[in-house]
């Protein structure tokens, strides 16, 4: 039996600390299912959201904060930033990739029990790594403060040359066109005027320069690779500091590419005492209307077993069909057990009418705003009879049309409102957003839909079969009619005092 399962009924009473909290997709699906939680974020805009919505914020950079600030809670969440792993099969997120995982394994180290650190050495480790990660986060500062200073020179260059075609009687169409092929470098034996082989050879020098400033942050990475690092600090810190208490739950998300940093991770929570899974979660496969993936980490804390011991968790079980473009819905036969099985995946008009938008919308087709160059046709197309596409945060510029066809439907419904791309994502359709860049905060959230099965499954593993289907159906309910009951300010460093979960 796990610490969790002995130390705690009902599971109402967990407290959760948050981070890289957002506008709240965990936290709303935590407070349905009962639970205190605490989010910290940074972004001032995801603040206005979470502060209009009433969700407990501490603001500010996560690294301003540590695990020893917040005793009282009992489970860590999370999902650290993932813009430098997302071309992880090219060169850059390679990199980042392989940077963050010998910083996970210097830590690993640290913290393996035959090496016998103490709390001081093996925060020294973690203040190196972090001294290292933040000389390079200035000199990349510097570079691209420089780079910023080329760009800018170059764009003068170009408004030069452009001036200078003009006044040799070419055409604003000629320029364009002639414009485009800078990408590689003319040959200036074709031109016969000196001041534009100059213009040409200034841009080459920029040019040359830019490539090299591109490279050099390559090398450096992104200050984003080291807040990956992090969540596994925060669960060191309250492993291994006298005086603190493990967490008893761990789960993280984030994009598919940052599996082999979860894999490490695991690996390190096993050595602390931890059960853990790593699973890619579809979430159309879990009630959400929209095809997107997530790599999910989850860890529970068993310390009666050794490491070499420890059971893997359970997969979150899928409840409804994956989406497969093409496929015709397939109905769920009962099961012997009488528990039904998989439902058909949910269709964006289905959750949008089930969310009470009046009129219903006639039948349409959703054309994605990215596209193979430039061309409408070539761009991703969904009908409204299926799961959305992953919800973006370009997703106010996605076209709705009249299906099957490139006509636009009367306004509004030609774009999804802030309130229609939340339900999308299984946000309440009363969820309060505000702040600025509004599609940004919903395409960045955690689908809170998706967020009450994990959490219900690492925070209550001992219901049964149908219980636990009962259990999220009556969340799932509570989530499409939540309504925000008060607004709450967020606060800072100074609101440390007196707050539930600081014991100060």
């Amino acid at each position: 039996m796990s610490h969790i399962e002995k130390k705690h009924s009902p599971p109402a009473r967990f407290r959760i600390v948050d981070l890289f909290a957002g506008p709240g997709g965990l936290d709303v699906a935590a407070d349905v299912l009962g639970y205190e939680i605490t989010g910290v974020e940074w972004d001032k805009d995801a603040c206005a959201t979470r502060e209009a919505a009433g969700l407990d914020t501490f603001q500010g950079d996560v690294r301003q904060y540590r695990a020893a600030f917040f005793p009282h809670a009992q489970v860590l969440t999370g999902g650290p930033p993932c813009q430098t792993f997302t071309v992880a099969g090219h060169g850059a997120g390679r990199r980042a990739l392989d940077k963050v995982i010998v910083y996970i394994n210097r830590l690993h180290d640290a913290v393996r029990p035959e090496n016998r650190n103490s709390w001081e050495q093996i925060f020294r480790t973690w203040r190196k790594i972090y001294q290292e990660l933040r000389v390079r986060e200035i000199e990349a500062e510097g570079v691209k403060a420089e780079k910023r200073k080329i760009e800018e020179l170059r764009a003068a260059e170009r408004r030069a040359l452009r001036k200078k075609l003009a006044l040799l009687g070419n055409s604003p169409e000629d320029i364009k066109s002639f414009l485009k092929t800078l990408a590689t470098p003319p040959d200036l034996d074709n031109f016969s005027d000196d001041e534009i082989k100059k213009i040409f050879r200034r841009l080459g020098d920029l040019d040359n320069q830019l490539d090299k400033l591109k490279d050099r942050l390559e090398e450096l990475g992104d200050e984003r690779t080291g807040l990956v690092l992090q969540p596994l600090w925060w669960v060191i810190e309250r492993s291994k500091r006298p005086g603190c208490e493990p967490y008893e739950a761990v789960v993280l998300e984030q994009v598919p590419a940052v599996m082999p940093v979860w894999k490490e991770y695991e690996d390190v929570l096993r050595t602390l005492g931890y059960r853990t899974r790593r699973q890619l979660m579809h979430t159309e496969a879990f009630g959400v209307p929209q095809t997107r993936r997530r790599a999910v980490l989850m860890a529970r804390l068993d310390q009666g077993t050794p490491p070499s011991e420890l059971r893997p968790l359970p997969e979150v079980s899928e409840t409804h069909h994956r989406y497969r473009p093409g496929d015709e819905l397939r109905k769920a036969p009962l099961l012997q057990t009488g528990v039904e099985g998989p439902k058909d995946w949910v269709s964006m008009e289905k959750a949008l009418a089930a969310a009470g938008f009046r009129p219903e919308r006639p039948a349409f087709t959703v054309i994605s705003n990215y596209g193979t160059g430039g061309v409408p046709e070539a761009r991703g197309r969904r009908d409204h009879d299926v799961p959305s596409a992953t919800i973006t945060g370009k997703i106010s510029r996605n076209r709705v049309v009249h299906k099957g066809t490139d006509q636009d439907l009367d306004t509004p419904w030609d774009r999804f409102s802030f309130a229609e791309a939340g339900v999308l994502q299984t946000f309440p359709v009363a969820y309060p957003w505000s702040g600025k860049d509004v599609p940004q905060q919903i395409g960045n959230a955690v689908p809170p839909g998706l967020a009450l099965h994990v959490l219900r499954k690492v925070l209550e593993p001992d219901l049964g079969e149908k219980e636990a289907a009962e259990r999220l159906a009556e969340a799932t309910t509570r989530l499409r009619t939540w309504k925000p009951t008060r607004r709450v300010a967020a606060r800072t460093h100074a609101g440390l005092k007196g707050h539930p979960l600081t014991g100060r």
